[in-house]
């Protein structure tokens, strides 16, 4: 999946930031989950469904949202130029 990328940076389609440490698989169900940091306040560490995580915005309750998937891989440019 080239949307997938350990230690990537993701937008919520809400607007805060995440990193994507790692894809972790459950012991029992073998289901996949996503392990990502918020890179705001605390800088608590989250799981959630792998599919959940890719999955797109419901257009349908949030309209406004201009963002297709709910976390966004960012291309982010470093400012120290050579």
């Amino acid at each position: 999946m080239d949307r997938l990328k350990i230690n990537g940076i993701y937008r919520h389609f809400k607007g805060d930031y995440y990193l994507l440490i790692d894809i972790a698989i459950h012991s029992e169900t073998k289901e996949k989950y996503v392990v990502y940091r918020g890179l705001y306040g605390d800088n608590e560490l989250y799981i959630r469904p792998f599919d959940m995580f890719f999955s797109e915005v419901d257009k349908e309750k949030y309209p406004e949202v201009k963002q297709q998937y709910r976390f966004e891989l960012q291309d982010i440019k470093s400012v120290i130029t050579k």
